[in-house]
């Protein structure tokens, strides 16, 4: 059965934001936010270096259950299933939202591909079913806004 993710928008001028994990996905999602914000805080052993050219804040060590204490909102993407498994549980009992990257079951909720345009956001999303085709309608989308054959004004 697919999830039933609500598609909304939230306000996060004053969120706190953590991602766990400093490699290839946790760099994707830190990009994107960065979209969004300049307040995040990274939390891994490894960071890559397209990562600290953001400008969140990056603690490098391994991720610890204090890490979470005035979270808001959560990207587990350690590339270790076990050891998101476990994050997210902690997250749960904090009541913390948690996006566990690459595995939708363990999901509070995941990002769509989003385009923006004038102050008009743009999200495609499949339930994280099929990212690749949110992407491409997304892109599609775009190609029309830009061609000017879908008028947005």
């Amino acid at each position: 059965m697919p999830n039933d993710y609500l598609p909304i928008s939230i306000n996060i001028k004053t969120a706190h934001i953590l991602i766990v994990g400093g490699g290839k996905v946790a760099t994707h999602k830190a990009q994107l936010l960065n979209r969004f914000t300049d307040r995040a805080k990274v939390v891994s052993p490894v960071v890559s270096d397209e990562l600290r050219q953001l400008p969140f804040t990056i603690i490098e060590r391994p991720f610890q259950q204090c890490d979470l204490a005035g979270t808001d909102i959560l990207y587990v993407c350690t590339g270790d299933r076990e050891l998101n498994a476990q994050i997210k549980n902690m997250a749960q009992t904090a009541g913390v939202l948690a996006s566990v990257c690459d595995d939708p079951e363990l999901c509070d909720f995941v990002s769509p591909a989003i385009a923006r345009h004038d102050r008009l956001t743009i999200a495609v999303g499949s339930d994280a079913t099929d990212v690749k085709r949110s992407i491409r309608v997304r892109n599609r989308i775009e190609k029309l806004i830009d061609e000017g054959v879908l008028d947005i004004s």
